[in-house]
Parts: structure tokens; sequence; C-alpha cells
């Protein structure tokens, strides 16, 4: 019996109870609240569920408390269910309950933690979008694992994904990398507001290279070249570096697409006909305060020339065109100021705001002796994530980047994330798959196979503690997917670890070869073969290899 079926269960009990009493069974929330005791000794779980309804239907919360656990205890899956405090109710499950758990896992398989909570869900979930003005940085590294990994989450609890990067080839950054680029073909300094590094020599002479005597074409001409060339190279750069890191994209939007295409016309139309934009000024304006953001936003400017919100405008559209229901954007620091003018411009257009969503990604520093690693020969002011991969791997860099929360910087130190040591995350939860694979291979070598038929011999304490962690592996994918955190999923996989090793150190699982096989060491194998599952479920979650040999 998993938490989430422990929960229901309650559930029933307490509507039957409440409805025997001719109380409001109303009262009762949507779900109840299951949760793991710290101390052990509580049992196996425990809920608040007497103390959240007692006060609504008229009684005492531990009076309540009562009625259930006497109700609860008449159930063969539980073992005992008695009262605590002034009404929690603690609850420990017979043991063929919690090996019920294990069935479950290896019956699923790799679809064991799915769901179909989102099954109504069509997301574009776009991510990273770095400019190609330059190789991707370490927050843009951040946004290409988490982003990865919280489409998976996603994926797995029922939505339908579009992973999106949104390729911004148009405006005065690229200007800024064109002339840059001129600069360095020319061997001129890099120009006050340009960009540095070696990757930027190596563009100018590969476009060189292949342009004979583009130097010597006209100015605008030249430009041109030098744009439309470099833009395509650092793009495949760009997309090169994130399929190496396990991060690839079902669709690259091209933002001058929507100048192209009449998107931002007909957007600016539409504001006009609802009214919605407002000519003031010589200009046109969004009524964006009108919709929570905290000021009304240019559109139009007086020049006539689209300001830049005029393409994130008709991008929003688009996105909903296209059938998307959930629009997910995955930005940086300093990009707090767009989740109320988005979500602005989705209302003003008529669609639901809630339906947007921004997520803001803080800074990440790398970590060298205690000391913040500052440059990057190649690029020229900052580490990118070709630094990163060739300094800790993909498998570090990923999990590094996805096991904390986004909502906090983030330092990488160099020394943690190279070690094979249990003090490196990833090392440790990859070792544990490594050992439980090992483990498979000697059982495979003794003959002894896994058995279901008697899950009810595992009663030992570590036996337990793991079993629960598993069960508790469907409740934390759908945690991260509704709160878009897959760093619960990294978290939950170093748990599992955890306990597993602790388990592994306390219960003899095979049989010595001298030994003859006995129905604990199939029960035993079956736990450990359900525990290989789950980590490798939930490392794939993140994007990150489960090794059979370390």
């Amino acid at each position: 019996m998993t938490p989430a079926d422990l929960s229901s269960f309650i559930k029933d009990v307490a509507t039957t109870q409440l409805a025997e009493r001719g109380l409001d069974v109303a009262a009762l929330p949507e779900t109840v609240v299951v949760e793991r005791p710290r101390n052990p000794e509580h049992g196996d779980y425990a809920t608040n569920i007497a103390l959240q309804v007692a006060k609504k239907v008229g009684m005492n919360p531990r009076e309540l408390a009562q009625v259930l656990a006497d109700a609860l205890s008449q159930s063969a899956a539980i073992e005992v269910a008695e009262i605590a405090g002034p009404g929690f109710l603690n609850i420990r499950l017979a043991a063929d309950a919690q090996g019920k758990i294990v069935a479950d896992v290896l019956a699923a398989g790799d679809a064991y933690g799915h769901s179909d909570i989102y099954a109504d869900k069509v997301v574009n979930l776009e991510f990273v979008s770095a400019n190609p003005t330059g190789p991707i940085h370490l927050g843009g590294t951040r946004w290409a694992a988490v982003g990865d990994s919280l489409g998976r989450v996603l994926a797995a609890t029922g939505a339908t994904v579009t992973r999106e990067y949104y390729f911004n080839d148009h405006g005065r950054q690229i200007d800024r990398f064109t002339n840059s680029l001129v600069a360095a073909a020319q061997g001129l300094p890099t120009p006050e507001d340009g960009y540095g590094g070696e990757y930027i020599h190596d563009i100018a002479q590969t476009v060189v290279a292949a342009v004979p005597g583009i130097l010597e074409l006209d100015d605008a001409e030249m430009r041109e070249t030098f744009r439309a060339h470099g833009v395509e190279l650092m793009f495949a750069h760009i997309k090169s570096s994130l399929h190496e890191f396990g991060t690839d994209f079902d669709v690259y939007f091209h933002e001058n697409s929507l100048f192209e295409s009449g998107a931002v016309d007909r957007a600016i139309e539409k504001l006009k006909e609802n009214d919605n934009l407002y000519f003031n000024e010589g200009a046109w304006w969004l009524r964006s305060s009108n919709y929570g953001d905290d000021k009304d936003r240019v559109v139009i400017k007086s020049d006539g020339d689209a300001a830049y919100i005029a393409g994130d405008i008709a991008y929003v559209a688009d996105k909903f065109e296209r059938g998307h229901n959930l629009a997910i954007y995955m930005l940086g620091a300093d990009h707090h100021g767009y989740i109320s003018r988005l979500r602005a411009a989705a209302a003003a257009l008529g669609y639901d705001p809630a339906s947007v969503e921004v997520l803001i990604g803080q800074m990440v520093n790398l970590v060298k002796d205690g000391e913040a690693v500052r440059m990057s020969k190649r690029a020229g002011t900052v580490i990118t994530l070709d630094d990163l991969v060739e300094a800790i791997g993909i498998d570090g860099a990923r999990y590094a980047m996805i096991r904390s929360s986004t909502d906090s910087s983030l330092d990488i130190d160099l020394a943690l994330w190279t070690s094979q040591s249990s003090d490196n995350p990833v090392y440790y939860v990859q070792y544990g798959h490594a050992r439980l694979c090992s483990i498979a291979r000697k059982a495979a070598e003794l003959n002894v196979e896994y058995s279901t038929d008697n899950l009810d011999l595992l009663t030992h304490e570590r036996e337990g503690d793991l079993i629960r962690t598993i069960g508790e592996f469907p409740a934390i994918v759908q945690a991260a997917a509704t709160l878009r955190e897959p760093h619960r999923v990294a978290r939950y996989a170093e748990e599992l670890a955890a306990t597993f090793h602790k388990f592994y150190d306390s219960c003899q699982i095979l049989p010595k070869s001298d030994e003859t096989v006995e129905p604990i060491h199939a029960a035993r194998l079956a736990l450990a073969t359900a525990t290989r599952q789950v980590l490798a479920n939930a490392l794939n979650l993140v994007g990150v290899s489960a090794p059979e040999r370390m």
C-alpha cells in the first residue's frame, strides 16, 4: 500500500464513519495528507485528518481520531492505528500490505511513478533560448538541465510537452554580434559594446574562409553576410553543445518569423480591435496595467518601429494558436518583470493569464579552492556549458544543476563534483544503482530468482524503511510536476540510495555459495530489484545515466 493508496483508504473510511453518524462528509479534504513520522517508533505513516475535520463536524479531535483508528484497525492491511497527541493518527501497515509496493514496482517497471494527472495539459515548455551571440553560459546550462528534466517529469504525469527554443535572431544584440565578427575579421579591437573571446575570432575566420572576398564587399552586404553566416555557425554550436548535454528540442522557433509571417501585425490589430491598445504621445500602448502589470507598455514606438514586447505578444498568441493550453517560460534572474507583462499580454489577447507561467532561475557560480572561477578563455567573460562538462562530466553537470531549487543561487564546487566518493551526490546515487546491478549479476550466478510470493517476510526495520521509500516515488514525481520542481526527484534519488545502502549493510540479500536458497532471499532480491527499478526511473527523470558498473 503506497502513501497514495493509504490516503485514499483513510478518506474512504472517514467518509463511511461520518456518513454513519449523520455528519458532514463535505468537511473532508480532497486529499488526506499522509506523511512518514520522523521517529519510526511512531509508525509507518501519520495523518492529521482528525484535527482537520473535527471542529467542522462538531466532534472532539481525539474522539474522531479514535473512531477512525477503530475503523482502520479492522482492515487486514493495517497492523496498528493509534492516537497521538491532540488527535494525530499513527499507522503501521501489515507486512503483506507493505510488500505489495514491491510487487507494484516490479509489475509497472519503467512506468512506475507515472500518472495521468496532467493528461489534459498540452504544454509549451520554452527554456534556454540563449541569444545566438555566444556559447551557452552557466545560467543557460542550468535551464538546459532543469528544463529538460521538467519536461520529462511533466510527460511522466501525462502532459503532452513541446520543448521549445526561442531563437532570437532579430534585434540589437545580433547587430553587436555582427559588428564583433567584422572587427575580428578586419583585425580590429572588439567594439566597446561587442562580444570578446576566441569563439568570435574562430567564427570570423570560418566565414572569411567560406566566403572568399567577403572583406571586399560593400559595407552593408559584408555585414549581412557576416550576420547570416555567423548566426548560423553560432547556433549550430549551441545546438551541438545542448545535444551532447542530453538536451534536445522539438521546436526551434525563430523570433524573426513573427515579423516575416505577419504574426506581430495580426496581434497588434487584435489588440486595437478589442481596445487593449491605445494611441498616446505618438505611440501605441498596451493596457497591461489593467491586467496586473505595474504599468502600461509601449508596443509601437513613436518612430513606427515595434518595441521588443511586440514580439512577445505575438509569441504568446502563437503558442496558444498552436493548441497549447499551458505556456511555461524559463527565464534568467534578471527577467522578473516578464512575469506580469507576459500574463497581461495573454489576458489582453483573450487567453487565461493563469495559463502563462514564468519560472525564474538564479545565478550559478563555478567554485575552485573556495574561490569563484571568473574567466573562460573560450568565451572571454563567462564560464560556458562546454567548460562545465569538460570539468565535471555530463552526468555531474546535469545533476549539479538540477538537484537544487532554481529559486536559489548555486555554487558548483569542482573538487566535490569530480570526487569519486559518497560526498559527490551523483556518484553516490549512481554507485547505488551499480551496486544493485552487481547484486542482480551475483543472483544470476547463484541461480537465485526474485519472488513476490513471500513479501510478508520483509519485516526487518531496514526493509520497511526501503519499501516505504520506494512507495513515495509516485508522490514525489507528482509534486515535482505540480510545483515545477524537478530537484525533488534528484533529492529523492539520494534518499533512496542512502536507504538502500543501510538496508544492504543490515540484511543479507543473497545466500552464500554453500547456503540453501530460502524464501527470504527471493523476497529480498525482489526488494532489491524493485529498488534498482525506482532508482533508474528517478535518474531517467533527471536525465542522468544509470550505470551498471562503476
